[in-house]
C-alpha cells in the first residue's frame, strides 16, 4: 500500500470536511482519532497512528482473571462503596509505601474512574477550600483535557512551559505566577505527557517549598509511574523510588493510572492518593458546598458521590489483584512496559535519519529518556502545519500547540500503537516526506 502515499489531497480534504474540522493541526486528540478512523476507511491505508496514548500491550492476565472471578461471584448486582474496596485501599497504601517510600493511610487511597475522574474531582474540591483561591497553575506542557475540565466547571488556570525554567530557574517563575494568592493548586505530570521530561529531586523540592509558602495543594500526575527507564523503579521496597512531591511536602494528591502500567485502560480504573495531612485538613469554606469542613469527607462523600457514586465494582477487584501481585514481588510491571522505551529508541532514529529533530531532547544536561512519548519537528514548518502535511503520508500525531507548549514547531508522538511490523512503512513514509520537502530546509 505504500505506493499510494501520499494520500490524494482531494480525498483528505473531503474527509476533513465531513468530520467538521476547520484545522487538522489544532484538533483535539479525540478529533484526530475520529479523523484518522475515517481516513483509513476512505483511503484503504493503515495509518502509523501516534495520536492517542492508548496502551499497545495486552492487559495483564492477573487483573482479567480477578475481574472475571468477581463478576462470576455476583458483584455486578451490587453498588460498590464510594470510598473503594477495603482490600484495594490496603494494596494502594502498600504500593505507595513500597514504590514511592511514603506512608499514607488507606482511608486516603481512593479508586477513581481513571485518573481523569481523579483530576476532575481534585479540581472541584481543592478550588473550593478557600474563597478567592480558585485557580490551578499548570506546569506545562501537559495533558490538554485537564484544562478542559477546569473550563467546564467555570474555573480559571495559569500555565507556563517549564522547558526554559529548569533547575533553580523554576523558583522565580513559580513565584511570579503566585504573587496574587489566587492559585489553589499546582499540577504537573512526571514523567511528562507530552514531552517525556522528568522533574528532578531539586525541582520537586522547589515546588514543595513554594507550595508550602503559598499554602497550595500539589496534584502530581503519575500516569506513567516508573516509566523513566533510565532507572529501575521496579523493586518493591528497594531504592531507587519513584520521584515524587510526597518526599518533600505533605499536602498533595497523587494520580496513578492503571491504563499504562497495567494496560488496563478499557476498564477505567485509576488510583487517587490523598496525603494524611490534606485528608484531615479543615477548610471552613468547604461547608458552603459540602456541609463539612473536612477535606477527605468532602472529597469522598461530596465530590465523588456526586460524580459517579463510586467506581465500577469488578475493575476494583482486578486492580486489587494486580497491586497485590506487584507488592508481593510476583509481577514486575516495569519490565512489562519497557517495550515502549525500546520502540521509542528505534522510532526516534527513523525520524532523525529523515531530517526531523527531537524537540524536547534534554533533561537539563542529560539526554531525555526513551519512553511512551517523544516530540519532533521538521525545519520550515510549525507543528500545526507539519501535522496537516503528515496526514497525507498516513501518519497521525497531535500538535504541541494544544498542550501548553511554547515549542510551537513541535508534534507529540505516542509509540504505543505503532507495531514493530510498521517500522519499515514508517521509514518509507518519512523518507518520502523528506524527499518531497527537503528543499525547504535551509
Amino acid at each position: 500500500m505504500t505506493d499510494r502515499i501520499p494520500i490524494p489531497v482531494e480525498l483528505v480534504n473531503k474527509v476533513v470536511s465531513e468530520c467538521g474540522l476547520s484545522s487538522i493541526g489544532r484538533a483535539s486528540i479525540r478529533e484526530i482519532k475520529k479523523l484518522v478512523d475515517c481516513l483509513e476507511q476512505a483511503s484503504g491505508q493503515r495509518f502509523v497512528r501516534m495520536e492517542m496514548g492508548i496502551p499497545g500491550l495486552p492487559a495483564s492476565a492477573i487483573g482479567v482473571e480477578a475481574q472475571i472471578d468477581a463478576l462470576n461471584k455476583g458483584v455486578a448486582s451490587l453498588y460498590p462503596d464510594i470510598q473503594g474496596l477495603p482490600e484495594l485501599k490496603d494494596e494502594m497504601a502498600r504500593f505507595v509505601k513500597l514504590f514511592i517510600n511514603i506512608q499514607v493511610k488507606p482511608e486516603g487511597c481512593i479508586p477513581t474512574v481513571g485518573s481523569m475522574q481523579g483530576s476532575f474531582a481534585s479540581f472541584m474540591t481543592v478550588n473550593r477550600m478557600k474563597e478567592g483561591k480558585n485557580k490551578t497553575l499548570f506546569i506545562d506542557p501537559g495533558f490538554p483535557v485537564h484544562k478542559q475540565q477546569l473550563k467546564i466547571i467555570g474555573l480559571e488556570y495559569r500555565s507556563f512551559d517549564v522547558y526554559n525554567y529548569r533547575g533553580q530557574a523554576l523558583r522565580n517563575k513559580l513565584e511570579e505566577l503566585l504573587t496574587d494568592e489566587t492559585v489553589s493548586s499546582i499540577l504537573y505530570s512526571n514523567p511528562n505527557n507530552p514531552a517525556w521530561i522528568c522533574l528532578t529531586e531539586e525541582e520537586l523540592s522547589i515546588i514543595a517549598e513554594v507550595a508550602q509558602k503559598h499554602d497550595l495543594v500539589v496534584i502530581e500526575d503519575l500516569a506513567y509511574f516508573g516509566m523513566d527507564f533510565r532507572k529501575d523503579y521496579s523493586r518493591p521496597g528497594q531504592p531507587p523510588f519513584q520521584p515524587s512531591i510526597s518526599h518533600f511536602y505533605d499536602k498533595y494528591i497523587l494520580l496513578i493510572s492503571s491504563s499504562k502500567v497495567f494496560s488496563y485502560a478499557g476498564e477505567r480504573i485509576g488510583m487517587l492518593v490523598i496525603s494524611d495531612a490534606l485528608f484531615n485538613t479543615q477548610a471552613p469554606d468547604l461547608k458552603k458546598y459540602y456541609g463539612t469542613d473536612n477535606f477527605g469527607h468532602a472529597f469522598i462523600y461530596g465530590t465523588m458521590y456526586a460524580l459517579s457514586s463510586g467506581t465500577a465494582h469488578s475493575p476494583q477487584h482486578a486492580l486489587a489483584a494486580l497491586l497485590k501481585a506487584v507488592n508481593d514481588g510476583k509481577y514486575n510491571f516495569v519490565d512489562y512496559v519497557k517495550e515502549y522505551g525500546e520502540k521509542a529508541a528505534v522510532m526516534k532514529k527513523i525520524f532523525t535519519d529523515n531530517g526531523f529533530h527531537i524537540v524536547y531532547d534534554k533533561d537539563l544536561d542529560e539526554p531525555i529518556a526513551d519512553g511512551f512519548y517523544f516530540t519532533f519537528s521538521y525545519p520550515g514548518f510549525s507543528g500545526t502545519q507539519l501535522l496537516e502535511k503528515l496526514v497525507y503520508y498516513g501518519i497521525s500525531a497531535i500538535s504541541l500547540s494544544i498542550t501548553g507548549s511554547e515549542r510551537t514547531e513541535g508534534i507529540r508522538a505516542c509509540v504505543s500503537l505503532v507495531g514493530r511490523d510498521q517500522f519499515p512503512d514508517l521509514e518509507y513514509r518519512l523518507r518520502r516526506f523528506h524527499e518531497d520537502h527537503k528543499s525547504l530546509v535551509k
